[in-house]
């Protein structure tokens, strides 16, 4: 691998192409008109011009990026995460144009994508998964029928689906009967699939993953990570490892994840995602990501490796060079995600030109970001600004470390998720570790009510 195409932009894109450069790999971005001037494309070796601002018209258009990818003589594609990153059409043209894709291979993306057919591997696989159907659901009468079997409450979601869209919670036959309509024209905009399947609802549940790497023979975990604080299914703070869970769930989901990615000749960086229920100490897998994670800098910190470039020297054809015994994990890590959002007006998206910057600095603070001085938060993009992301020799270390580190972030000139980020390190439940999926909503609706208006942070 010599010239590598990022098929991405913002704080991944850069991420990547630092990687790159540490093995001496020549990196490629593309750019939409919008990103013409953004961090990843003056941090590149060279930068192709893909299109209009919309994603829809750019980053989204597989001809184009496999188009600049030819064009600019790379050899590689890294796909990064959102985007194009789990479309199995995607892999394989890029495969059939010559090139390298840096993740699984197509047949992979697309059986571990379809959660039907994921539950079903890791079924055979002997993995825990959480009652429900074994099949998808295209009819309301069929889930009726379904739902009776596994009993309410259900959780109705999308077959091909992920990021929270095209899910809802019902508590009786009447509220499914309602939902399944609109929860299904949700999947098939947002997926091109409407096709659903219930699972059992576990009140009280925790939301730990595990993360893997394999190179297509065999398969190691690099312990887990707690992704449980959430709003609207999307993750706000995560950690490595997870507080909640002992060591001997621990030892078994690990293992179960391994199991897992052997049972589909796994290659590349993925991440198996478990419910662990609260109450009687249970675990079920949901899904696999066959991509690199968001959350996966907290990953690194505690473990000292980097999974970035694991991914680059697997994609190359390298054997796996970490045998599982050699994987320990060091102290803890704690990612908290800032968004350009106003928590004080339902958290809209504050787009518009970046002012004064201060980023935090000291011995295991980590700023995975975008951001320059006289930048633009872009209307067309998701509104992650930066990733904060700690390492304490102990939890409470970190905790504070985190807080510190956040009173440094400065960015003027519009709202941002800091303070909110802040407030919550502080709540009792969360220093206590006391949370659940559930935990976060429920406090953000709470402090709504009893925040004045007009109030801001």
């Amino acid at each position: 691998m010599k010239r590598l195409l990022i098929a991405n932009r913002g704080e991944i894109a850069v991420r990547i192409i630092r990687a790159a450069r540490d093995l001496g790999i020549e990196t490629v971005a593309v750019a939409s008109d919008a990103d013409g001037k953004a961090k990843h494309a003056q941090l590149a070796d060279s930068v192709v011009p893909i299109g209009p601002s919309q994603a829809s018209k750019s980053y989204l258009v597989a001809d184009s990026i496999v188009a600049a990818a030819r064009e600019a003589g790379a050899d590689a594609v890294h796909p990064g995460y959102g985007f194009l990153s789990e479309r199995a059409d995607f892999a394989a043209a890029v495969a059939d144009a010559g090139l390298t894709f840096v993740g699984p291979d197509a047949a992979v993306i697309e059986q571990m994508g379809d959660k039907v057919r994921a539950r079903q591997v890791a079924a055979a696989a002997g993995v825990p998964t959480v009652p429900g159907t074994p099949d998808a659901i295209d009819d309301v009468a069929v889930a009726v029928r379904a739902a009776a079997e596994v009993g309410y409450p259900v959780m109705l979601k999308a077959a091909a689906g992920g990021g929270g869209r095209g899910i809802r919670v019902v508590a009786d036959e009447t509220e499914l009967v309602a939902a399944f309509p609109a929860a299904s024209r949700e999947a098939a905009s947002a997926f091109g699939d409407g096709r659903m399947y219930l699972e059992r609802f576990v009140r009280s549940a925790r939301h730990v993953e595990v993360q893997v790497l394999g190179d297509g023979d065999r398969a190691v975990h690099l312990f887990e990570r707690e992704c449980s604080l959430q709003r609207r299914r999307q993750k706000v703070i995560e950690e490595a490892t997870s507080p909640g869970i002992d060591d001997r769930t621990r030892a078994a989901m690990t293992d179960a994840a391994v199991r897992l990615c052997d049972q589909v000749g796994y290659r590349s960086a993925g991440t198996c995602e478990f419910l662990v229920d609260d109450d009687t100490g249970e675990f079920f897998f949901i899904e696999m990501n066959t991509r690199i994670q968001v959350e996966h800098p907290v990953t690194e910190l505690i473990t000292g490796v980097d999974l970035v470039a694991q991914q680059l020297r697997i994609a190359a054809g390298d054997p796996l060079s970490l045998e599982q015994a050699d994987i320990r994990g060091s102290g803890h890590a704690i990612e908290v995600r800032i968004c350009a959002e106003d928590p004080e007006r339902g958290f809209l998206p504050s787009p518009g030109p970046i002012g004064h910057l201060e980023l935090p600095g000291g011995p295991w603070v980590r700023m995975d970001t975008w951001l320059t001085p006289g930048g633009q938060v872009s209307p067309f993009y998701d509104s992650l600004m930066a990733k904060l992301i700690v390492w304490g020799e102990d939890r409470a270390a970190a905790v504070q470390r985190a807080k510190r580190a956040l009173g440094e972030f400065v960015v003027e000139g519009l709202p941002s998720t800091t303070t909110l980020l802040a407030e919550i390190l502080d709540q009792p439940w969360f220093t206590s570790a006391q949370f659940d999926t559930g935990t976060l909503e429920a406090w953000l609706e709470q402090r709504a009510t009893s925040t004045p208006t007009g109030a801001t942070t």
